[in-house]
């Protein structure tokens, strides 16, 4: 029996994928690209994720948009678990874990096929919001909430993370205003004091040199407009 060379067989297929898509007129990343958005509730995340996606499929890219809680069926599931207010006596770690469970499928169904194929993955939420919400947030320990996630995203980790700020009162009031309960989800419903350590909690993280801070308090066309900006020096 022959030996399988899973290097070059791995190389072979992702070779022939950028063939199949180079002819028909897409462009394609070697390795794919990984952005994330965060922000607080209703920094506009789902809107200018829309709008980047169209902007990047227009110039040829192959997209796939996701969202955290959710973008599996497994994680649809859980999502509705982790915002339905009648569980707000959640045990902190149990809202943790339920977030995991969530990323680790999300992860190894959809994001790493999807980068492994070349295409721009674009999540709605990622690690950091667990950074943000559950360890600024909640009080929980940084070490453990980071932790926790290095494991279920094997090294899964964004090369772009766009960061929506908002003030909360504006951000609270325009997320409640969408939503089909007047209260806001489970995590609208909490005090502001949270919010607003969740939102110092990503404004340290913006930062670092893998995160993009963009004002949110504009109009959506001049939010996308510094979002292209950034795109234009990371990616093109």
């Amino acid at each position: 029996m022959i030996a399988l060379n899973r290097g070059l067989l791995y190389n072979y297929t992702i070779n022939k994928i950028i063939l199949t898509k180079l002819r028909e007129g897409l462009a394609v990343l070697a390795e794919g690209f990984f952005i994330t958005f965060e922000g607080i509730e209703g920094s506009g995340k789902t809107t200018q994720i829309n709008l980047l996606a169209g902007y990047l499929q227009k110039k040829g890219y192959d997209v796939l948009v996701s969202r955290e809680p959710g973008g599996t069926p497994l994680g649809e599931k859980i999502r509705q678990l982790l915002l339905d207010p009648q569980y707000d006596s959640m045990d902190y770690r149990t809202e943790i874990l339920l977030y995991a469970a969530d990323r680790a499928q999300h992860v190894k169904e959809k994001i790493k096929p999807a980068l492994e194929q070349g295409k721009i993955v674009i999540s709605d939420r990622f690690v950091d919001s667990n950074l943000a919400y559950q360890a600024a947030g909640r009080g929980l320990d940084y070490d453990m909430v980071y932790q926790i996630n290095d494991w279920v995203i094997d090294s899964t980790w964004p090369d772009l993370t766009f960061i929506l700020d908002i003030d909360i009162k504006e951000g609270l009031k325009r997320a409640r205003a969408m939503s089909l309960d007047e209260a806001g989800d489970r995590l609208e419903r909490e005090v502001d004091d949270f919010h607003q350590r969740v939102r110092d909690a990503y404004l340290e993280m913006a930062e670092s040199n893998r995160f993009a801070l963009v004002d949110a308090g504009g109009t959506e066309a001049e939010v996308q407009n510094d979002i292209k900006k950034i795109i234009a020096r990371r990616l093109f």
